[in-house]
């Protein structure tokens, strides 16, 4: 496979992008509301993020010689919230997405080839991307959600807000 720059400033876009969702979420809940659940069988944020955290650690760590499913990853923990506080939850968030980008930095025209494993299977470093893309992607909507009702009529939207369409896009095209 031949390596393109291209793919990988896309990819980290795309990330970025997840990464800058899941910030303003959490950046509008209070660590109380961080913890609200729709059911007792139902993730909260701080389970969420911990589970993110979990993978990206275990997925981004030695990406390119090591299996991403490590055997130190303590996956069924990973869904029991224990995060005292809201700096922890945003440590722990910040500490994942920085394994994945610096993980993505390490990647070149060299080693693009590179088949990569995660629980045993290869993958070529693009299925690996694009399976963590969609992974993250899918919690990072689960979060802006939970955040979303959680918030209610005091949400913040992140992008462009019901009824307001019109005028974002007079605004983009000039008309």
């Amino acid at each position: 496979m031949e390596f393109s720059n291209h793919f990988l400033e896309s990819v980290k876009f795309e990330f970025n992008r997840y990464k800058v969702l899941g910030d303003a979420c959490l950046k509008q809940l209070s660590y109380h509301e961080m913890n609200w659940k729709a059911s007792e069988s139902d993730n909260s944020v701080p389970i969420i993020v911990k589970h993110m955290n979990g993978n990206m650690l275990s997925r981004w760590t030695n990406f390119l010689i090591e299996d991403g499913e490590k055997n130190w990853r303590q996956r069924e923990q990973e869904f029991e919230n224990s995060y005292q506080s809201k700096g922890e939850i945003i440590t722990a968030w910040e500490e994942g997405w920085e394994c994945l980008f610096d993980a993505l930095d390490t990647i070149h025209s060299n080693n693009f080839g590179t088949q990569v494993k995660i629980r045993n299977e290869n993958h070529s470093i693009t299925e690996a991307v694009h399976r963590q893309l969609a992974h993250y992607a899918s919690h990072v909507g689960q979060i802006v959600l939970l955040a979303k009702m959680i918030k209610g009529p005091q949400w913040k939207s992140l992008s462009i807000p019901k009824g307001k369409s019109e005028a974002f896009n007079r605004k983009m095209f000039g008309s």
